[in-house]
């Protein structure tokens, strides 16, 4: 998988998440219905967390040959 798609594809399953939250926040739908939804959201999770996992491993690769072996995490100033 091409990095192009992978980040389509995590972008698509994210707007996916939103739209499956937005409608079963409505419950307007069964609950057969909202379990589906909550099934899909739930996969759709663990392949986001999938693609993010391998991203991370990628950069400390890269961080690694580069040298440069020492992450450091990231700090939200907006939190």
């Amino acid at each position: 998988m091409t990095r192009k798609t992978k980040t389509q594809d995590l972008e698509a399953s994210i707007s996916e998440i939103n739209t499956l939250i937005e409608q079963m926040e409505l419950g307007e739908q069964s609950l057969e219905q909202s379990l589906n939804r909550f099934e899909r959201g739930i996969h759709l999770i663990k392949s986001c967390q999938k693609i993010l996992q391998d991203a991370e491993q990628k950069v400390n690769i890269l961080l690694q040959k580069n040298g440069t072996e020492v992450l450091q995490h990231y700090e939200n100033s907006e939190e």
